[in-house]
């Protein structure tokens, strides 16, 4: 098979789909590999590193989307649609739900897009979105405890406090993997730490393994209502597998929090879990509603690209070379967790959640094999 291994073009996004030692794997088994000039040197894979693994460097985007499989990280831009054609494999992050625009164009172009984020393993978890998972909701402490300073239009709390004065209150919205690497690195810092998740025996898990550190607490409406009053850092760490994230997080209840407050929404990438998100970049990462500071960047893990695109290959080699090696039908066929990553096959919406949140019909991944 010839794959595809095109530059990022997202503002700010330097992650590349394939590390040289996943160029090496994938022409080691026979395919013929096409990387983007400059695809990865940003962080230090240059074209030679990627020559020297076997991979053929090409010009432009247009000659590495001829290749019948694309490993990229992000959704395709408007200027990569006109590339995409009818059967081609397109293995990637799609965060469909939240994007009616993006879903249309896979349609009309019948690629078969498989999303990283909806691949399940033998447990049901998403063993493509957990590096990126435990990289956001580390950065998301990072990113607020920034924002958190005056120069930035924070209140001027710092996270752990000093001797004699009170740390700063996290609360963190959801007991995932981001959830929980953001009140790691918050514990970590010293801050007054709160987790809210809906599910039981997950706060039981996370209360055995942190103790009194960590408090945990049943998430409800009137609870999010009453530890955002005395919230300085709130990270939206909310995930509905290739849904849309639900509003937890109302404008009313934005009013009741402290001015110079910081929300961090990682669950901006599907929706955002509060009201008032949109998404933001790298570039300009914050605005500010109701006197509350918003870091919603829409690609986090891309502040630590090296780092990101290491963890990321490390995730989805194997599934990349199980898909070259017996062609998307055999391999969606006979793997489940991978069938589950199949969200447009051929013009047809594959993902039940994605059909649903945006009006099409559903059709399983079964009918269009």
């Amino acid at each position: 098979m010839i794959v595809g291994i095109p530059k990022e073009i997202k503002e700010y996004e330097f992650r590349v789909g394939a590390t040289p030692s996943m160029v090496r794997a994938l022409v080691e088994s026979g395919h013929q590999v096409l990387v983007e000039k400059n695809a990865g040197e940003a962080i230090g894979f240059t074209n030679e590193m990627y020559q020297f693994h076997g991979a053929r460097v090409v010009e432009t985007a247009a000659d590495v989307y001829k290749s019948e499989m694309i490993i990229k990280v992000k959704e395709p831009q408007e200027s990569e649609f006109k590339y995409l054609y009818e059967g081609q494999i397109l293995f990637c992050y799609l965060h469909l739900a939240p994007d009616p625009i993006q879903t249309k164009r896979l349609i009309e172009s019948k690629v078969v897009a498989i999303a990283y984020e909806t691949v399940t393993d033998s447990k049901g978890q998403l063993p493509l979105l957990v590096p990126m998972s435990e990289i956001a909701g580390r950065i998301a402490i990072q990113a607020g405890a920034v924002s958190l300073q005056m120069n930035n239009g924070g209140k001027g709390r710092l996270l752990g406090g000093v001797p004699g004065v009170f740390p700063s209150n996290v609360v963190v919205i959801g007991g995932g993997v981001v959830g929980t690497e953001a009140a790691r690195m918050a514990m970590g810092l010293g801050a007054n730490v709160t987790i809210l998740d809906k599910n039981i025996d997950r706060l039981r898990v996370l209360d055995a393994q942190y103790g009194p550190t960590l408090k945990t607490l049943y998430s409800t409406p009137t609870e999010i209502e009453t530890v955002l009053k005395w919230a300085d850092l709130v990270v939206g760490a909310v995930l509905i597998p290739g849904k849309t994230a639900p509003k937890l997080i109302t404008r009313d209840m934005l009013k009741t929090m402290t001015p110079g407050s910081v929300i961090v929404d990682v669950a901006i990438d599907q929706g955002g879990c509060a009201e008032t998100s949109r998404p933001t970049t790298h570039g300009d990462p914050t605005f500010v509603e109701e006197g509350v500071l918003h870091y919603c960047v829409a690609n986090m893990p891309g502040a630590c690209a090296r780092t990101s695109t290491q963890a990321l290959t490390n995730a989805t080699m194997d599934y990349a070379l199980e898909i070259a090696n017996k062609g998307y039908r055999q391999a969606l066929w006979e793997n489940v967790g991978l069938r589950n990553g199949l969200n447009v096959c051929l013009g047809k919406v594959t993902n039940e959640s994605v059909a649903h949140d945006l009006g099409y019909a559903y059709v399983t991944t079964e009918k269009t094999l």
